[in-house]
């Protein structure tokens, strides 16, 4: 086989369509948070505006979390060295862990790499060694929860996106008897909308599952401490397990699952993607834990992020742009098209320094690409009117046409 012609054919078809990903070259810079600089090969850099960040609070540049980074690193250099297993944990890391109890009203968490590696380890632990298991998935569930349900081996139901009625058919066709697992996300990440958590609890615990709740785009930016959408809507109690991430709201990097003492031990004990992985460094783990505490103490910022969010929708509409109905802080603008949705984002940049990505197939469905916008808190007005009318002399240039909100 021509190894090297296969997956060129297979690039040379993701250029035509539009779909293949550039990655931005950026240089964050301390203070200047939306700003980033911007570096091309062969050009000079230049100061760009950033609006597609997951980093929702700006914490990943705050005096507080650098600060914390910089006295464990003076202190006790830079990796874990080695598994959580075999000299890797540290104090550090045990502290963490009992924030994020704590935060999310749980007996343990149990910190991971990633919040990819958090969904995978935890999914295809229980699914692989409850005997018979059945995990029930939302149909618009992240890759990193389909990739964990499916190498469980567990038998798998799609149940429609946020359909309570669709999940109560599914799970009474099922035999009472067998072990269950209802999987699905609080704030879903590319659409903006929220799911019903209590309402899916209930059946859930009517037909015997276990509830699996992923709050990644959620955690440290709704409820009262910032615990997520379970908070806020006053059920967390009902959900067996919250999958969070550090690397959102949080602004450093790592994933999570809070849950009952013997759920986390459990997957402590016998999931491989933790078991074989090299902890956080202790760095990582101390800035995690003084965002934590920090964002938790701070309901103001989570005011200012949701106000900051309302006036983005607002001056869309106001604009006669596409902006897609949403319920939270991610603005998706739609586009509908994979090629113009990429030179919509590199005019927006080449043209007016604002950097957004385009999201295209597969990590949204053919015909809905959008441009997906995060304001933070320190998106002011003068900037989100600089983005207006940019993505107003965008659309002007693609022929896009100004229209009403999509429907």
């Amino acid at each position: 086989m021509d190894y090297q012609g296969f997956f060129s054919q297979h690039l040379d078809r993701l250029r035509a369509e539009g779909r293949y990903r550039v990655f931005a070259e950026l240089e964050r810079i301390v203070g200047a948070f939306p700003r980033a600089r911007l570096h091309r090969q062969g050009l000079a850099p230049r100061d760009v505006t950033v609006w597609c960040s997951n980093d929702y609070l700006a914490m990943g540049q705050h005096p507080v979390v650098i600060e914390a980074m910089r006295e464990v690193i003076d202190a006790q250099g830079s990796g874990a060295g080695g598994t959580r297993n075999i000299s890797g944990t540290n104090r550090l890391h045990a502290a963490l862990e009992r924030e994020l109890a704590a935060l999310h009203g749980k007996d343990a968490a149990l910190v991971f790499t990633s919040g990819y590696v958090a969904n995978e380890t935890t999914l295809q632990t229980l699914g692989a060694m409850l005997p018979r298991c059945e995990i029930y998935s939302d149909a618009f569930n992240h890759a990193s929860m389909i990739a964990g349900i499916r190498h469980s081996g567990a038998t798998r139901h799609i149940f429609r996106h946020n359909d309570i009625a669709h999940l109560e058919a599914l799970l009474a066709a099922a035999d009472p008897a067998t072990p269950k697992i209802v999987a699905f996300e609080s704030v879903y990440s590319m659409d903006g909308d929220v799911s019903p958590i209590g309402g899916i609890c209930d059946v859930a615990r009517r037909h015997g599952a276990l509830t699996y709740l992923d709050e990644v785009h959620a955690v440290g930016m709704y409820g009262a401490n910032g615990a997520g959408v379970a908070e806020r809507d006053g059920v967390l109690d009902k959900v067996d397990i919250v999958q969070g991430t550090l690397a959102k709201a949080f602004g450093v990097i790592g994933g999570y699952i809070a849950a009952s003492a013997a759920i986390v031990d459990f997957v402590r004990s016998c999931g491989s993607g933790f078991i074989f992985t090299t902890s956080l460094p202790p760095a990582i783990a101390a800035a995690a834990l003084a965002s934590v505490r920090h964002v938790r103490s701070r309901p103001e910022l989570r005011v200012r992020h949701q106000e900051r969010a309302a006036t983005l929708k607002r001056k869309l509409v106001a604009a006669n742009l596409p902006s897609m109905p949403s319920e939270t802080h991610i603005v998706p603008v739609l586009v509908g098209d994979a090629a113009l949705c990429k030179q919509a984002s590199d005019l927006l940049l080449d043209r007016h320094d604002i950097y957004v990505q385009p999201i295209n197939y597969p990590t949204v469905p053919r015909g809905t690409e959008r441009l997906r916008l995060t304001p933070t808190p320190l998106h002011g007005d003068d900037e989100m009117d600089r983005l207006v009318a940019a993505l107003q002399d965008v659309w002007r240039r693609l022929g896009l046409g100004q229209r009403a909100a999509a429907e």
